[in-house]
């Protein structure tokens, strides 16, 4: 004991637990090897520090994880028991390098009991997400951004926005992160960032996982209990906060929404493991040791509140489970209620708009000069506009191998079939969706998905998946398999080969057997001229005329359209 006390002394007082940026001017911030540098060395020198590698990224990086734990357990299965778990995230964007330094130095002075070390509660870091983007260093990418002098750039090593990942998993980095989330499995996830959007006089503002999206006591908890109690405690510091100033090119005075964050993004992605996040945006035009000061202050009152309020935590989060149940209804889509609105204290600056040296049209501009506080309109209510009922199970056709492989990357439990049989099952037809028409993270999503629903019996094939609903990846299956959900697998077109006719018909051969097709079956014929009396357009259409009758007819694939991936309701 008192050999430990003595090495914890010594420590305190090494020079060399100094981080780059505190060495620094306050504008400078550490490089990737510098980072991975400092953590190694309090891993050698402090028992309560373990970094491990995880999973690859796409710059051949791996991924690693710092963890700190005052019991030198880094044993998770056994950590879970008792404790509970903050998994922090940095360098996403590393042009927003804020946490990266606030991290190094929250550790060290956890570590050498500079501030007291929790004991029910276990910090998990991971240093440098986007390694790739953080060896991407310039001093230009972030035009509108007020330090440091050099950092990383946004994009990764192949040019994937990864807060935009975490559902597609496009790169190695999000599909390492799911290793990570689900061996970790934390209570409360922090992800680091910068803002951008309008002047204010806040230097801190935050994204608070919505609470209608984690759903039932756990969102109202998170939203009226832990943000509340974290932002009064900043508050005591001397810290004003508010929620992420949700406008672009438009003055906050009129009032803006609360942002709602879709599985795409880190914080979204954890919601739908019943897992409580925040993305601290701290802001772009503040100096950057203001932000570092602000976003190390907000993860330690963030730990503080997770001490005092471990136990309850963990119950609601368990229990929210029961709010997701075979039968119950599940929003996949979502609208701002503008009837619900919160009145919300807020310090900014006059905003008005004057000609534009560049374009001679009008121009925003900010007059620091002239602060204001006055109350605006914040709306943080949404209601859903499109439900689906929970299945009991999804049955996937083992064909799609690639689905299969992203559900069991993020933990999702399934058996294949023991033989082939006959199930009564809902399936849908895709009848519509629209496009983009640029690319967008490596794609070219879908939106506006519309389906048909139809009962029947399918022949499955041994080997294919049943998955079972009732487990903690239930938002998941139902966030990534319901086709109409925002960041679906089909609307990140992952099913677009369905969308495709294999099989056609040359018009001069088929022309014969539409006419009989048409003759035998007197109430197609009906349905047929009825279409050409209404339709105009497709009265004149000889081609769309044949094409309605062989998409009528046992020629036309199943296949096409037909989405796989079906419902079993019982």
């Amino acid at each position: 004991m008192l050999l430990f006390f003595a090495t914890t002394l010594f420590a305190q007082k090494k020079p060399m637990y100094t981080t780059t940026y505190e060495k620094g001017n306050g504008n400078q911030t550490a490089t990737y090897q510098e980072t991975i540098d400092y953590f190694k060395l309090l891993d050698k020198d402090f028992e309560s520090i373990k970094m491990i590698e995880m999973g690859p990224t796409d710059s051949g990086e791996p991924l690693r994880i710092v963890i700190f734990n005052p019991d030198k357990n880094f044993d998770f299965a056994e950590i879970r028991k008792t404790k509970a778990i903050l998994l922090l995230n940095n360098g996403i964007h590393p042009g927003e390098p804020d946490g990266i330094d606030a991290t190094m130095m929250l550790y060290r002075d956890l570590a050498t009991g500079k501030i007291t070390a929790p004991k029910n509660t276990v910090i998990v870091n991971i240093p440098v997400y986007n390694i790739g983007g953080m060896l991407n260093r310039n001093s230009n990418t972030r035009a509108n951004q007020n330090g440091p002098e050099s950092y990383g750039f946004r994009g990764n090593e192949r040019n994937y926005d990864l807060n935009r990942d975490f559902v597609k998993s496009d790169t190695k980095n999000s599909r390492s992160f799911a290793q990570i989330f689900h061996t970790v499995k934390p209570d409360i996830f922090i992800d680091n960032h910068v803002s951008n959007g309008a002047d204010y006089q806040y230097v801190f503002t935050y994204i608070a996982t919505h609470h209608q999206k984690l759903g039932g006591n756990l969102g109202n908890y998170f939203k009226k209990d832990m943000i509340p109690e974290i932002l009064a405690s900043l508050k005591a510091k001397k810290i004003d906060a508010t929620p992420y100033v949700n406008i672009h090119d438009e003055k906050p005075d009129g009032g803006f929404e609360q942002f709602m964050d879709s599985p795409r993004y880190s914080t979204g992605y954890a919601s739908m493991f019943d897992v409580p996040g925040s993305m601290p945006e701290t802001h772009m035009l503040k100096e950057y040791a203001l932000r570092v000061k602000v976003t190390y202050e907000y993860m330690l009152e963030s730990l503080n509140y997770i001490e005092k309020n471990h136990t309850a935590i963990k119950e609601m989060r368990a229990a929210n489970r029961d709010n997701y149940l075979p039968g119950m209804k599940y929003p996949l889509q979502w609208a701002v209620d503008s009837a619900q609105v919160t009145l919300l204290p807020f310090k900014g600056y006059e905003g008005d708009y004057k000609t534009s040296e560049i374009t001679g049209q009008p121009r925003l501009f900010y007059d620091r000069s002239k602060p204001f506080e006055k109350i605006v309109k914040y709306y943080q209510t949404y209601h859903p506009t499109l439900e689906v009922t929970i299945p009991q199970s999804y049955i996937i056709p083992k064909a799609w191998y690639t689905i299969i492989e992203l559900l069991k990357i993020n933990n999702i439990q399934m058996y294949p079939l023991e033989k082939d049989i006959d199930i009564e099952v809902e399936s849908y037809r895709i009848e519509d969706y629209q496009t983009t028409t640029y690319a967008y993270e490596g794609h070219y999503p879908h939106s506006d998905t519309k389906i048909i629903i139809k009962k029947e019996k399918v022949h499955f094939t041994k080997g294919d998946f049943v998955i079972d609903t009732q487990q903690p990846g239930v938002k998941y299956l139902l966030e990534t398999l319901e086709p109409q959900a925002v960041d679906s697998y089909f609307n990140w077109n992952f099913f677009d080969s369905i969308l495709q006719q294999k099989e056609y018909f040359s018009a001069y051969v088929f022309e014969d057997t539409a006419a009989k097709l048409l003759k035998d079956n007197p109430a197609l014929k009906a349905e047929f001229e009825a279409k050409k009396k209404q339709d105009t357009d497709f009265a004149k259409s000889a081609e769309t005329q044949l094409d309605w009758v062989y998409i009528h007819s046992v020629h036309y694939e199943k296949t096409h359209m037909q989405y796989p991936v079906y419902r079993k309701m019982k």
